[in-house]
């Protein structure tokens, strides 16, 4: 075999190399990277109360008034004198003032605060993550919220996950339609790539394929 056609069929064989390596790489924009741990903690977007919460509605001086109680999966909450109240896309001062207009038809300036003692969330709040994972689930979004702190609560990537072709898909306020990034959890997973952990915000879904191979 001369050297030219030897040099011809190893440069073939590198092309088909990257080629193949590009294809199990994941493709598409990609978001900026984020820290392992927060640089500097800040507090979310306040809470929006979701089905099966659990509440405790306290009436100040009228504790016969207040009640714990779950929201049920139709939304509404049923209190002392108060019957089938829409919770659900609420938040707690937006309930309380609602439960206050409400009482305030029997006693005189009413005092109200609801406390969320176990959280839910609406799907609008949760990050989803579904696909080849160990453990498929929703997780109520919480702030500072990373990719490592997701793939942690699903206990990370099943064994023949494709983690490298991952997608994130997030609602974009502004233009009013769903986009589309690229996710790396290959590169962050096994060996430990710091710039492939990026933020999450409520509501994203992630979804990791399984490999072809």
């Amino acid at each position: 075999m001369s050297n030219r056609r030897l040099v011809r069929l190893t440069a073939v064989s590198v092309m088909a190399s990257l080629a193949l390596s590009g294809c199990a790489s994941s493709s598409g924009p990609q978001l900026p990277p984020a820290s392992f741990v927060a640089m500097q903690e800040g507090p979310g977007e306040d809470y929006v109360i979701g089905p099966l919460d659990e509440l405790t509605i306290f009436v100040w001086r009228n504790p016969e008034l207040g009640a714990k109680v779950q929201v049920r999966p139709d939304g509404r909450i049923t209190t002392p004198l108060i019957t089938d109240m829409p919770a659900v896309g609420k938040t707690p001062s937006m309930l309380a003032e609602d439960v206050r207009l409400q009482l305030s038809q029997y006693i005189e300036d009413p005092l109200v605060s609801v406390i969320v003692n176990k959280f839910a969330g609406t799907f609008s709040q949760q990050v989803r993550v579904v696909g080849a994972t160990e453990k498929p689930a929703s997780i109520p979004y919480r702030a500072n919220m990373t990719l490592l702190d997701a793939m942690i609560a699903v206990g990370g990537l099943s064994e023949f996950a494709a983690g490298n072709r991952a997608k994130l898909i997030r609602f974009d306020k502004q233009s009013g339609r769903q986009r589309e990034y690229a996710l790396r959890l290959g590169d962050l997973l096994k060996q430990g790539e710091s710039r492939a952990n990026v933020m999450l915000e409520p509501g994203d879904v992630i979804i990791i394929p399984e490999s072809m191979f």
